[in-house]
């Protein structure tokens, strides 16, 4: 089935909605439209990013991946057995 058959089988549904329930549809159809809207934009926003370290010599790569591993050993050092337990 392709969108516009989609679209038209939604708003026949939507049709048959009591109008008593239709603030209701509206606000679950435009809570999913927003959010929708929001995955996109976040996609776009950090696909923006990607390759923008291409050009990162490799000497300055190098010393940021040892500074991710000393910041994310500190930060895990911290945690209690608990919290990093799937138990």
């Amino acid at each position: 089935m392709n969108y516009s058959e989609w679209r038209v089988k939604v708003l026949e549904e939507v049709q048959q909605i009591p109008d008593a329930e239709l603030a209701q549809l509206y606000e679950l159809i435009h809570g999913f439209r927003l959010s929708s809207e929001t995955k996109t934009n976040n996609a776009a926003a950090i696909m923006k990013f990607a390759g923008c370290w291409n050009d990162l010599p490799d000497q300055v790569y190098g010393e940021f991946l040892d500074e991710m591993a000393i910041r994310r050993q500190q930060a895990f050092s911290q945690r209690t057995n608990r919290e990093t337990s799937i138990d």
